[in-house]
């Protein structure tokens, strides 16, 4: 964004301040001026200067020898403009002079044997425009002698400005001013459009009607008739350019200085092309054609929004307008457009139409909606001075209730917390007013603010405190002399996750690496996916749920490309939506996981060994093997779930404590269809951040065990829903601290041995005490007496009897 310095000046005094401090404010407050470029250094040594005498170059065709005055002297110019002619005023550059955005320094020198002491220049020469046709034709008052920055209006200061997006009011002189106003505590000074009015009114002459309100909030309009098309006043050109902008016409030029003034853009229509007398705002049909002011036809769809009169679409809203309502010499009557349009409907049509203006630039951003009005009025002073319009009576303002002002709560104290250092309360008020917010109550403890609209990037108390430390400055946070931390251990995240891909590396598992978007319904398999609000397609909707999904789809890939005998594993961020709706990041669960996936072959057929597939044995075992460099395992506990269970066919879930590390199991037949996988896939997944917070410390020495170990075998045929997980904790509870673990070692289901809807469960349970050898007799009364209270609470029948 190109600031000119005398239009800042007009809405803030900055006399008295240098550039280089002005520019130092602004970077330090987030507006990074990326460049100054001071047109009184830029034009040393050009001056305006008359062409009193041309004549054909003796030597040359194409060039001529003019004889120039500068006022004081007159030169010899070897000139190859086309257009040059005796009695012109034009732009010289005298020897010394440096052509602007070149190395190239003048110096008198002979051309085909004529001595050129210049050279009379063009506007690409002078970095004004990319005009390069014929040399710049200065008005014929224009005075011999001046300095050309200050003959043509560049007798100024112009800062490059880097525009973050999150920034869109500091698209404008205003914006910027604000910012400056605040940095300085200075007043801002405001204008506010002063016009005379003719008695017809504006509702006699046209009419507004929006049928997207949605996309359109609010759309406000000023009438402005029996205007003059011309040029504008050399001021104004002069800023334009400056500003990086080409004038066109007076009434063009005006709706461009308007928009680099205040950040809204405008559009002007031929109010005498409008069908019907009236706009309509609405949706196109698919297919549409519409050719726009570039001459382009550009084929529509129903998403873009447009602009209508009453047969017609007559511009693409927020973009660009059409050539069958562009104003033109014969325009008399204009319609100013200064409308609010949803930012996503303009970014959408914009990429849609391959289309990027300054006013879609702006719009996709957002724009003040409060300041519409203001806008249209502003341009139609303009039109009254330099254009000769009259304003009709009144104006047209529709306005969505949507169109909400936020208010916020900011706490003094808070302000403190964040920042680390106090700032005075007088003084946090007085940044929020010199930025415009509207304070609209508050006490000891806090202000309650009302955001203007013209800051859609402020939404929360946070954003506020931001504020207030960017304006109070960066370079005034207090140096932290020493700070202390506390001798503890901490949980480093990236450690243990680039330990377990270091382990899944060692196994021999590759890894690999997924898209985090993926599609709604193939998220919600595992769980609550939390949607995009802008998504880039379908396919990318949603955050992940899990890391399987996307697994599976490698393995399509790699079986598809004939490698069907995989081990993989991707570690990352998996995301599920916490309630029923999103109302906070309180209602989001981010955690941090790992997937493994076993499928194919473990084993190939050798003439020293047999072909083996993975089963989900396999995958135990390396979970065992992962999970005890971080945890004691002995201390896991299992829940079997050997019904089917989400993607799962069968699975089980591992706990450490309550706290659950993750699951495993099968994946269905029927969710490995989905991705064409005709072969047994394996699966587990586990939560990084639960393995951390359960991970041993300290690494302690446990003695191998002194007396014997006693193991007892059972088997029992129970109801096929009675589960796994049930039976273990029933024996735990009611056994004595002899028995140490219990673990099932075989399933067995067959309707004609054992019965329909029956299984059999099979277990080995350890004894031992760490003191003592136990006796056949104090174990075997145990076991018997845990096999009596097993029939009894699940209605079981010993395998044998």
């Amino acid at each position: 964004m190109k600031i000119v310095l005398s239009w800042l000046n007009e809405y803030i005094d900055l006399n008295d301040i240098s550039d280089e401090k002005i520019a130092q404010e602004l970077t330090m407050a987030g507006l990074e001026v990326e460049g100054i470029t001071d047109y009184r250094q830029v034009y040393n040594n050009f001056i305006t200067a008359e062409v009193v005498e041309k004549e054909k170059h003796p030597n040359a065709d194409k060039l001529s020898l003019c004889k120039v005055s500068t006022g004081n002297e007159v030169l010899q110019i070897v000139c190859g403009a086309p257009n040059v002619a005796a009695g012109q005023k034009v732009a010289l550059a005298c020897e010394g002079a440096r052509i602007p955005d070149s190395d190239f320094v003048i110096k008198s020198t002979k051309l085909r044997g004529q001595l050129s002491q210049g050279m009379i220049c063009s506007e690409a020469e002078l970095g004004i425009s990319n005009d390069h046709s014929g040399i710049l034709v200065l008005p014929e008052n224009t005075i011999p002698g001046l300095p050309l920055a200050e003959a043509i209006g560049y007798n100024d200061v112009v800062f490059e400005i880097g525009i973050t997006p999150n920034r869109p009011d500091a698209l404008s002189h205003i914006g910027v001013a604000r910012d400056l106003s605040a940095l300085l505590n200075r007043p801002l000074r405001k204008k506010e459009p002063v016009i005379s009015r003719d008695s017809e009114k504006i509702g006699d002459k046209v009419a507004i009607e929006i049928e997207d309100l949605e996309n359109c909030p609010r759309y406000s309009a000023v009438v402005v008739k029996d205007v003059k098309i011309g040029e504008s006043p050399d001021w104004m050109k002069s800023r334009l350019k400056m500003a990086g902008m080409r004038p066109i016409n007076n009434i063009v030029d005006i709706t461009n200085y308007i928009m680099l003034e205040l950040g809204q853009p405008l559009h002007a229509f031929d109010l005498d092309n409008l069908s019907g007398s009236k706009i309509v705002v609405k949706r196109s049909k698919n297919g549409s054609k519409f050719t726009t002011l570039d001459s382009v036809e550009r084929e529509l769809r129903d998403s873009v929004l447009m602009i209508c009169d009453g047969e017609k679409e007559v511009a693409i809203a927020g973009i660009m307008g059409g050539e069958n309502s562009e104003v033109h010499e014969n325009t008399r009557n204009i319609l100013i457009e200064s409308a609010y349009f949803n930012p996503t409907s303009v970014r959408r049509s914009a990429r849609y139409l391959g289309l990027s203006t300054e006013a879609s630039y702006r719009f996709e951003r957002g724009t003040n909606y409060e300041g519409t009005m203001t806008a249209a009025l502003r341009a139609a002073e303009l039109m009254v001075q330099f254009a000769g319009g009259i304003v009709l009576m009144g104006e047209l303002d529709v306005v969505s209730d949507k169109l909400i002002t936020k208010t916020v709560d900011l706490r003094y104290a808070r302000v403190e917390k964040i920042l680390g250092y106090h700032v005075p309360d007088d003084f946090v008020l007085s940044i929020l007013q010199n930025l415009e917010f509207r304070v609209v109550g508050g006490d000891s403890e806090k202000l309650t603010v009302e955001i203007p609209g013209f800051r859609p990037d402020v939404e929360r108390e946070i954003d506020l405190i931001e504020e207030i430390a960017r304006i109070n400055g960066y370079d005034n946070i207090p140096p932290v002399e020493r700070v202390t931390s506390p001798l503890e251990s901490s949980i480093d995240y990236m450690e243990t996750l680039n330990s377990l891909r270091a382990k899944m590396i060692g196994f021999g598992f590759n890894e690999i690496m997924n898209n985090s978007l993926q599609p709604f319904e193939t998220a919600k398999a595992t769980g609550e996916p939390v949607v995009l609000m802008n998504p880039l397609n379908a396919e990318m909707s949603v955050l992940r749920t899990s890391l399987i999904q996307g697994g599976l789809d490698t393995v399509r890939h790699n079986i598809n490309n004939g490698e069907k005998d995989l081990m993989l594993f991707e570690t990352g961020h998996v995301i599920n939506k916490v309630g029923e709706s999103l109302t906070s990041f309180e209602n989001i669960s981010e955690q941090s996981a790992i997937s493994i996936i076993l499928t194919g072959r473990a084993s190939q057929k050798t003439w020293s060994s047999e072909e083996r597939f993975f089963d989900i044995h396999d995958l135990k075992g390396y979970l065992n093997s992962l999970l005890e460099t971080y945890l004691n395992t002995n201390k896991l506990s299992y829940v079997y779930n050997t019904e089917e269970q989400g993607i799962y066919e069968y699975s089980a879930d591992i706990f450490a404590g309550e706290e659950k590390l993750g699951t495993y199991g099968k994946v269905t037949d029927a969710f490995a269809a989905k991705y064409d996988i005709k072969q047994v896939v394996f699966c587990a997944e586990l939560f990084v951040n639960c393995i951390q917070r359960n991970s041993d410390k300290l690494r302690k020495y446990v003695p191998l065990l002194k007396y014997p170990k006693i193991v007892r075998d059972m088997a029992l045929i129970f109801d096929s829903n009675i589960k796994y997980g049930d039976i273990a904790a029933f024996i735990r509870k009611n056994s004595s601290s002899l028995l140490k673990s219990v673990d099932l070692f075989d399933k067995y289901e067959n309707d004609k041995v054992l019965g329909e809807g029956k299984v059999s469960l099979a277990f080995t349970l350890e004894f031992f005490d760490k003191e003592r050898t136990l006796t056949e007799e104090e174990v075997e009364k145990e076991f018997s007496g845990l096999i009596n209270k097993i029939t009894k609470q699940f209605n079981a029948v010993l395998r044998g009897n």
